[in-house]
């Protein structure tokens, strides 16, 4: 460990982490807002699961469409000004969204939010990861579970706001003005000055070098696994060598990132309606289903930096495909609505730290301009997201939806099956 990894942070710099926090904050609360609200919204326009999983797949599908546009947007304002932005428009997406009177409006307005929010996403990552540089030390993944509180919070808001019985529009009015005010202060304590390389700062990079242009010659290199490692001041561990399988390693981490968002949709889209519907929950109570997959998916970020640091992050991939298989196939085949509410508790524990090792892992591969990877991860990652929701509708209106969502399990099995890719214990 250097002198760099330990040395304090500046006050300009702590303060910009809290910064980052409240706008990942702003992320995770905004939409988490009208999650629990899909049933009466459903209901008001008179659809069935399979419309109805066409209209919420347009929030992914907004998102797929802006995500190559999120790095024009981050370089043209800069990351923080790009994420604030982004969250005052995914705001205003999803208040229309929840006062639409047709299909075709809110699922207009949830493609808006969703492009939005792509460019958020990226936008909130890139000014983290800044920030990171500075710190010389990993806290990325302490950023999205900041955004897992966020959405238990705007879970929670919206049971409430059921529970008092608020229209959406005051409910929904409320939420995107509170969010909107956070985020603008939160911008005013960001990192100044143009977003600059991996270089940027003092500190070492604890994910390695993000600039790896220069690695680009090993690719034909017999040797290139243990050249790689030891740039990193690591043990080579066995992953597959750069250049000749990039591909393949690129594409099993897409894999791992969507079987995450898979989950999470799950929770998204088909929780409420799932517990409400076929298990007859009341509607305040459906909701918990949603805020426990969110609210493990939390406690399994607090605790994954550790857990990856002592096990690897293999290991602990591997255990949470477990747990998402083990969990959410025994909700589904009793199901029972505190059964139901564990197992999705179960699934968000057991993908929590996915994403992140995923963009990471990218973020770092052989071969690539400097963050390519990443944004392919993140880009085509949300491809769960938009396939999700019309093929779970289909499968239930053919079935049921308890059939349906099988696609939780489903997701547990697929990690397993490639979580060979990732990083095992560092010796």
């Amino acid at each position: 460990m250097t002198v760099d990894v330990l040395r304090r942070p500046a006050a300009a710099e702590r303060r910009a982490r809290v910064a980052v926090a409240v706008l990942f904050f702003t992320n995770g609360a905004l939409f988490a807002n009208l999650l629990p609200r899909y049933p009466q919204i459903k209901a008001d326009l008179g659809i069935g699961n399979a419309a109805y999983g066409l209209a919420v797949a347009a929030f992914p599908a907004g998102a797929v469409a802006a995500g190559l546009a999120a790095g024009v947007a981050v370089r043209r304002l800069g990351s923080a000004r790009a994420a604030v932005a982004g969250t005052l428009l995914t705001g205003a997406g999803i208040l229309v969204a929840g006062l639409a009177d047709s299909v075709a409006l809110f699922a207009a307005a949830l493609f808006l939010a969703g492009a939005m929010d792509a460019i958020t996403d990226v936008a909130q990552n890139a000014h983290g990861l800044r920030v990171q540089r500075r710190y010389g030390r990993s806290i990325i993944n302490s950023f999205h579970a900041i955004w897992s509180i966020g959405a238990v919070v705007g879970g929670s808001m919206a049971a409430a706001a059921i529970a008092l019985g608020l229209s959406l529009g005051q409910h929904l009015a409320i939420s995107g003005v509170v969010f909107a005010v956070a985020a603008c202060v939160a911008l005013r304590f960001c990192l100044t000055g143009p977003d600059t390389g991996p270089a940027e700062g003092d500190g070492a990079n604890p994910s390695g070098p993000s600039d790896l242009s220069d690695l680009s010659d090993l690719s034909g290199s017999e040797s290139a696994p243990e050249a790689v490692a030891g740039r990193r001041g690591e043990r080579w561990d066995g992953r597959p060598a750069p250049g000749r399988r990039t591909a393949y390693v690129l594409a099993a981490l897409v894999l791992i990132a969507t079987a995450g968002t898979l989950v999470e949709d799950a929770g998204n889209s088909w929780a409420a309606l799932y517990l409400s519907g076929s298990l007859s929950a009341s509607v305040t109570l459906a909701a918990s289903g949603y805020i426990a997959l969110v609210g493990a998916q939390f406690v399994g970020r607090i605790i994954g930096d550790r857990l990856v640091d002592r096990f690897g992050q293999r290991a602990v991939a591997r255990t949470g495909g477990l747990v998402v298989v083990a969990g959410m196939g025994l909700a589904l085949a009793v199901p029972t609505v505190p059964g139901t509410i564990l197992g999705f508790a179960a699934a968000g524990f057991g993908v929590a730290t996915l994403v992140p090792a995923a963009m990471h892992e990218a973020d770092e591969l052989p071969g690539l301009k400097p963050g390519s990877g990443l944004a392919i991860v993140s880009w085509l990652m949300r491809l769960g997201f938009l396939l999700s929701p019309p093929v779970v509708g289909l499968v239930a209106d053919a079935t049921s939806l308890r059939v349906g969502l099988l696609v939780v399990p489903l997701a547990g099995l697929l990690v397993l099956l490639f979580a060979g890719v990732l990083r095992g214990k560092r010796q």
